[in-house]
């Protein structure tokens, strides 16, 4: 873990699960926890950029829909309200810290055009030099199936890639990669560092998140694969307590740490 802490570049991923109650309303209190700790991050001369989930959970949540949409009109629409909602909160609480932020909608057609790739790192670049921070979410409302992600895991990895990013860290509901499901086995432990990943970690993996998300440990899985692969090692990690972010930068142990090659 001691090579996190020197890092000069990290991408931070939160997921639905984070940022929202179970009602799909806006968790307030940690937002604002993690906010001012990446903000006091920025001030120690670390550049982050966020990805964040959760437009569509929260774009839910505000109409006051009792289950998230099922169909690609529904998501899209509940992603249009949803990421002002974000949006707003992001603008409005990081300026409380003294720090500005970029707004970033990705797909995956951005990424896979050179010249539309060449073009996003050269904004994020600029908007680094601008000492900004980039905020970062898949374009849910114009995404349509062969251009998407799929989840925001897979973006964040990717993000980490185009920005040359030191450290990925994943935030989620539960403590890190455990050597069985924890929910149905009480003898499940937490596995503190992978080397390498197997099918076999696949297997142990599980299937989908929460109730509003849409990811689950399989996809923390492939971003780390994606982003170890070019020498990003990643760590997936409980958001429950933002203050994880500073033990992982200062080298302790939390959650999974995955090794980059």
């Amino acid at each position: 873990m001691a090579t996190l802490k020197d890092v000069k570049r990290i991408v931070i991923k939160v997921g639905t699960s984070t940022l929202t109650h179970h009602t799909g309303k806006s968790n307030i209190r940690q937002i604002k926890k993690l906010v001012a700790v990446i903000s006091d991050i920025v001030n120690s001369g670390v550049e982050v950029a966020l990805v964040t989930s959760g437009a569509i959970g929260v774009g839910v949540g505000k109409l006051g829909l009792r289950d998230r949409p099922t169909n690609t009109a529904g998501k899209q629409a509940a992603a249009t309200i949803g990421q002002c909602e974000l949006m707003f909160m992001y603008d409005k609480m990081f300026a409380e810290f003294g720090h500005t932020v970029g707004q970033f909608l990705i797909t995956k057609r951005d990424v896979d055009n050179d010249e539309c790739r060449e073009n996003l790192i050269n904004a994020f670049e600029k908007t680094f030099e601008y000492g900004a921070i980039p905020i970062i979410n898949e374009n849910d409302a114009v995404a349509v199936e062969e251009i998407v992600f799929g989840d925001n895991d897979s973006l964040s990895a990717i993000v980490a890639k185009l920005i040359k990013a030191d450290a990925l860290l994943i935030l989620t509901d539960i403590d890190g990669l455990y050597d069985k499901d924890p929910h149905k086995d009480e003898d499940a432990r937490i596995i503190p560092v992978v080397e390498e990943i197997t099918e076999h970690l696949f297997e142990i993996a599980g299937g989908k998140g929460s109730k509003f998300g849409t990811g689950g440990m399989i996809t923390k899985l492939q971003a780390a694969q994606i982003a170890t692969e070019v020498g990003i090692p990643t760590i997936v990690m409980n958001g429950g307590d933002s203050d994880n972010i500073y033990r992982v930068l200062e080298g302790h142990q939390v959650g999974t740490f995955f090794t980059a090659k």
